[in-house]
C-alpha cells in the first residue's frame, strides 16, 4: 500500500474490499460537501469578512469588528436568526450549559425526549446524583425523561401528553447523536417533526444537543423550526483549526438570554477579548464542511472494514449519515482496547503513546481514549473512544483528511487481529 506504512497481506486485503464498498458512497457525501461549502462562503461574502475580522481586541473586548461578524457569519450559514461563538466555551458541555441555564428559571422543566441524555450533561442537569455544585436541580429547576421507542425513534404521542399534562415545561431537549449508545442517529427531518408536534401544543423552547452533527446534511435543526441548538468547535465547526470554543444559533430573543448567562446580566455579548483566537475560528468555520465530509468518508471506510472483519458496525456503510459518529460493536473488553491502541498508533501526534482505560471526569465509569490530534481532545480529528462496559462497543469519529485516517483504521484492524490470533 505504501513505501512508508507496512500493514499485513490480510489488513491489505480486507482494505480493498472495504474501499470497493466505501466508494458507492463517497458521491453523496462530496455532494452534500459542495452545497454546505458554497453555503459557508456565501455567508463569507454577504458578510463582508476582511483582515480587519482577524485582529484581536483585549481588556473588555468592546466593538470587536471580528467577533460580531463572525456571529453573523454563522447565524446565516446555519440558517438561524442569531448565533454566539466564542473561543472562550471550554467545551461542549460548557456551551450547552450555557444554554439550558440561559433560557430556563426556577419552576421550569427541562423534558428531554430522546431518553437519558450523554454522560457529561448529565451533572449540569442534576440527574447524576451530585449536590451542590449548582447544577438546574440545585436552582429549582426539574427534569423530565421520555425514552425512545424501540427502534430508537422519539415517541412524539408522548411528547405531546407531556405537554398537555405539564404546564412547567418550558424546554423540550434533543440529543441529536447517539452518545455512548447504539440507538440510531437523528436526521434533521426526525429533528423537524418533533419541533413541529411541540408547537403544535403550545410554544415550548426546542433545543438541540447539535455535536457531531453539523454541516453532514445540508440542514441544520434551526432551519426546521428548532429554537436553540449548541455546539463544540473541537468537532465539526472547527474545521480542525479552532484550538478551543463553542457556538450557540437559534432565535434572537433565546440568543440574548444565553449572552447574558455566558457573561452577566446588562453586558452580555457586548464584551469578550478575542485575545487573537478570531482567524483560527473563521478558518476554523470556513473549511468545517470540507472537513466533515472527509470524516464521513473515514466512518464509511471503517464500518465496512470492520463489517469485513465480522464486527457489527452501526451505521453501516449502506444507511444514511446523521452524524459523524461509527459505532463498533467489538464483543470484548480486549478488543476494545486493541482498537484504540490502534488508532493511537496510526495518529499524527503521540503515535509512541499506549493508551489506557482511566476515571476520566463526567464519566461514571473507566473510559479509554485514542486521539494523536494537534488540539487537545479535538473530536473532529481521528479519535476514538469508549467506556469499559457493556456493550464494548467503540465510538470511532474524525479524519481531518480521508487519506491519514484511513490508516489509522488500517492501525486499528492490524491491532483487533493481534488480540484474536493471541485467543486462538
Amino acid at each position: 500500500m505504501s513505501h512508508f506504512l507496512s500493514f499485513s497481506e490480510q489488513v491489505q486485503s480486507l482494505s480493498e474490499q472495504a474501499m470497493t464498498r466505501a466508494k458507492r458512497h463517497f458521491d453523496e457525501i462530496e455532494r452534500i460537501t459542495e452545497y454546505n461549502q458554497q453555503k459557508v462562503l456565501s455567508a463569507f461574502i454577504e458578510n463582508r469578512v476582511s483582515e480587519a475580522c482577524f485582529g484581536a481586541s483585549t481588556g473588555y473586548g468592546y466593538g470587536d469588528r471580528g467577533r460580531e461578524t463572525l456571529d453573523r457569519v454563522v447565524a446565516d450559514a446555519f440558517g438561524a436568526e442569531d448565533a454566539l461563538i466564542r473561543h472562550s466555551f471550554s467545551c461542549g458541555t460548557h456551551t450547552l450549559g450555557t444554554a439550558l441555564f440561559g433560557v430556563l428559571r426556577p419552576g421550569d422543566t427541562m423534558l428531554c425526549v430522546t431518553g437519558r441524555p450523554y454522560d457529561t450533561i448529565c451533572p449540569v442537569i442534576g440527574i447524576a446524583g451530585e449536590q451542590g455544585q449548582g447544577s438546574l436541580a440545585d436552582f429549582g429547576i426539574s427534569y423530565r425523561q421520555i425514552d425512545l421507542t424501540a427502534d430508537g425513534k422519539i415517541d412524539i404521542p408522548a411528547v405531546k401528553d407531556a405537554l398537555r399534562a405539564d404546564s412547567s415545561i418550558k424546554m423540550v431537549y434533543i440529543q441529536r447523536s447517539r452518545g455512548y449508545s447504539l440507538r440510531p442517529s437523528l436526521s434533521v427531518q426526525e429533528i423537524g417533526e418533533v419541533a413541529e408536534a411541540v408547537k403544535s401544543v403550545r410554544d415550548a423552547v426546542v433545543m438541540v444537543d447539535n455535536c457531531y452533527g453539523e454541516f453532514v446534511e445540508t440542514e441544520e435543526p434551526v432551519s426546521v423550526g428548532v429554537d436553540l441548538m449548541a455546539g463544540s468547535l473541537i468537532k465539526n465547526p472547527g474545521g480542525g483549526l479552532a484550538r478551543c470554543g463553542g457556538y450557540i444559533a437559534g432565535k434572537k430573543e433565546w440568543i440574548e438570554q444565553c449572552a447574558y448567562r455566558m457573561t452577566v446580566p446588562g453586558l452580555g455579548r457586548e464584551v469578550g477579548a478575542t485575545l487573537g483566537n478570531n482567524r483560527d475560528l473563521f478558518m476554523g468555520f470556513f473549511n468545517a464542511p470540507h472537513v466533515t465530509g472527509e470524516a464521513l468518508k473515514t466512518a464509511v471506510f471503517a464500518a465496512a472494514l470492520f463489517d469485513a472483519m465480522g464486527f457489527d458496525p452501526t451505521p453501516t456503510p449502506e444507511e444514511t449519515r446523521r452524524d459523524i459518529i461509527q459505532a463498533i460493536h467489538l464483543g470484548g473488553e480486549e478488543n476494545l482496547i486493541a482498537f484504540c491502541r490502534g488508532i493511537q498508533k496510526g495518529s499524527p501526534v503521540d503515535a509512541f503513546v499506549t493508551p489506557e482505560p482511566w476515571d476520566m471526569p463526567g464519566y461514571p465509569c473507566k473510559v479509554i481514549m485514542a486521539a494523536g490530534a494537534f488540539i487537545m481532545g479535538s473530536s473532529i480529528e481521528l479519535s476514538a473512544d469508549a467506556p469499559l462496559r457493556e456493550p464494548y462497543a467503540v465510538w470511532l469519529q474524525g479524519g481531518l483528511n480521508f487519506h491519514s485516517a484511513k490508516a489509522g483504521i488500517l492501525y486499528a484492524a492490524e491491532e483487533v487481529l493481534k488480540v484474536s490470533k493471541d485467543k486462538s
